[in-house]
């Protein structure tokens, strides 16, 4: 489900790699923790900006806040890593965790990438996956893989700036509702 980027867990008090303080384009102090339960408003919005733009998902609050909450309280299925400015939240991005049988290691599946849509274009994306990807390596994980709308070439451009290159496998889904 990732991204449009810039358009592109655990729950407690644990920060990223210490609480990072990180300098953006305008200056201001953008910081990058572990997300918590008492964030799950401010992601659903986020979520919603996200949804509204993908081929294949609707926004549906209920449906995001049991997804959300099922990630923050259970570590071992991922992690969500926020980006605030002071207390507010400008950008998420979700680790979900399995295991590769094709490298017998930890690998993580980088879903639902976001930037606030009045805060895209200020290198918050970029810091934020930075910070994932850091994060992710820290955890053993040995790959990192994503999904984007196919006619996203934004995205596309975004994610090939910062390492990742397009697989050769093609996506099938198969709905069980």
């Amino acid at each position: 489900m990732p991204l449009n980027p810039p358009a592109v867990g655990r729950g407690g008090t644990a920060p990223l790699m210490p609480a990072s303080g990180i300098r953006n384009e305008r200056d201001a102090i953008m910081k990058i923790s572990i997300a918590k339960l008492n964030d799950i408003p401010e992601l659903c919005e986020l979520l919603h900006s996200l949804f509204d733009q993908e081929a294949e998902f609707i926004p549906d609050q209920q449906a995001q806040q049991r997804g959300l909450a099922e990630v923050i309280g259970r570590p071992d299925v991922g992690d969500i890593l926020v980006a605030r400015d002071g207390v507010e939240i400008i950008g998420m991005v979700n680790l979900l965790y399995t295991i590769s049988t094709a490298l017998g290691e930890r690998v993580a599946l980088l879903e639902d990438m976001v930037v606030s849509p009045s805060r895209r274009g200020q290198g918050i994306g970029s810091t934020l996956l930075n910070h994932a990807i850091r994060f992710a390596t820290e955890r053993d994980c040995k790959r990192i893989t994503l999904l984007t709308d196919g006619d996203n070439e934004g995205a596309q451009k975004f994610y090939m700036r910062h390492g990742f290159s397009k697989s050769a496998m093609t996506v099938f889904r198969l709905s069980l509702t």
